[in-house]
């Protein structure tokens, strides 16, 4: 049974309002799906009656739309922190009204033992009640590992569902609760890096659950980025991708992170090229450079050094910007006078350091929601 159902062919299933059959899934069709293993869909058959509607005469099981919009919404309950079996009730809870309204509605399943469960809820560390929809709000100042891992799990399995709603709220959730650094570092990087060794052992299958997942990484990050403050005596730093690289995220959340640092900064994104860089090091008279390289191919060492050299002011009084090498492209390169910190944590102590005589306009807590 199992290597007729990994195999994941949909078969027919019961018929729909006017007489043509839906499609159905299999086991292993409907686990890569929901992101689960075929076993746990077999375990919430056998312990909480979530079962499919129909089975063919070999006892295979064929999952139809509203078996399989029952067991999303089990995993968004489970994902979220709901017991299994309260998570087990609401979903066939929810899936009662529709199947009342379908003449060949999914049979009940055994009432899961457990209390009440509770209505749809926004995931997300220690939330407070709020308007539907609202982000999550949290007074939490050092997030547990527990919790982080927790809102990890919960985030990768959304993204392997492709639930877009899911992924976004637990990516709201994960920043307003512990900041935009806790979140980039210990919720979405582990999570990216979790998608990218399964599409690594999958071939082409999880392409779609990166873009998607990076999608939305960008999106509240910017949406968690400040408004950029005015000219700096100092100057601002600058973020910028080297030419050729499209890998924009880290520099995305260094952006956001700066911004609630308080700290000057200016954004330019990817695959910059040389000629603008040059340009826009000679307006702006930064303090920092920031250059992302993820490849080694794109990692352009002569680049760095002439922005490094690059002089600005009155003579006797000119100043070089401070370059630093961020991203894996630049590993094994001798970068003499330039830095290159290992964490978006180490890479904001160094600009705080280096803006120290300038008060940041807003208070700097990295462990918790901006105030």
């Amino acid at each position: 049974m199992d290597a007729v159902e990994a195999a994941g062919t949909p078969r027919s299933g019961r018929a729909g309002p006017a007489g043509t059959a839906q499609p159905a899934l299999t086991t292993g069709a409907l686990a890569r799906r929901l992101g689960v293993s075929p076993t746990t869909l077999r375990s919430w058959d056998r312990r909480y009656g979530l079962g499919p509607a129909t089975r063919t005469d070999g006892r295979h099981r064929r999952w139809t739309t509203e078996d399989v919009a029952t067991l999303e919404t089990m995993c968004r309950l489970t994902a979220s922190g709901v017991p299994p079996a309260e998570a087990a009730r609401a979903a066939r809870e929810r899936a009662a009204p529709a199947a009342a309204r379908s003449p060949s509605g999914p049979a009940p399943g055994p009432a899961a033992p457990g209390p009440a469960a509770p209505g749809p809820a926004v995931p997300g560390p220690a939330a407070s009640a709020g308007p539907v929809g609202a982000p999550a709000r949290s007074t939490l100042r050092a997030p547990s590992p527990d919790g982080v891992r927790q809102e990890g799990r919960g985030l990768a399995r959304a993204a392997v569902r492709l639930d877009a709603a899911t992924v976004e709220e637990r990516l709201e959730a994960a920043v307003t609760g512990y900041g935009v650094v806790t979140a980039w570092q210990d919720v979405m990087v582990p999570t990216l890096h979790a998608v990218g060794r399964r599409w690594a052992s999958a071939g082409d299958r999880y392409v779609e659950v990166e873009h998607l997942l990076s999608w939305h990484v960008s999106t509240t990050l910017r949406r968690h980025t400040l408004r950029p403050g005015g000219p700096a005596a100092a100057g601002p730093v600058l973020l910028a991708c080297v030419p050729g690289e499209q890998h924009t995220l880290p520099l995305e959340a260094l952006n956001a992170a700066l911004s609630h640092a308080g700290l000057p900064v200016r954004m330019f994104g990817a695959a910059v090229p040389a000629e603008a860089l040059v340009a826009a090091v000679r307006r702006l008279g930064p303090a920092v450079v920031v250059l992302w390289a993820q490849a080694r191919s794109t990692a352009s060492l002569p680049l760095a050094e002439h922005l490094a050299a690059m002089e600005r002011g009155t003579r006797g009084a000119r100043t070089k910007p401070l370059v630093m090498l961020g991203g894996p492209g630049w590993a094994g390169r001798p970068a003499r006078g330039m830095l290159r910190p290992a964490t978006l944590t180490e890479a904001l102590d160094t600009l705080a350091a280096r803006y120290a005589d300038r008060p940041p306009a807003r208070p700097f807590n990295r462990g918790s929601a901006p105030v």
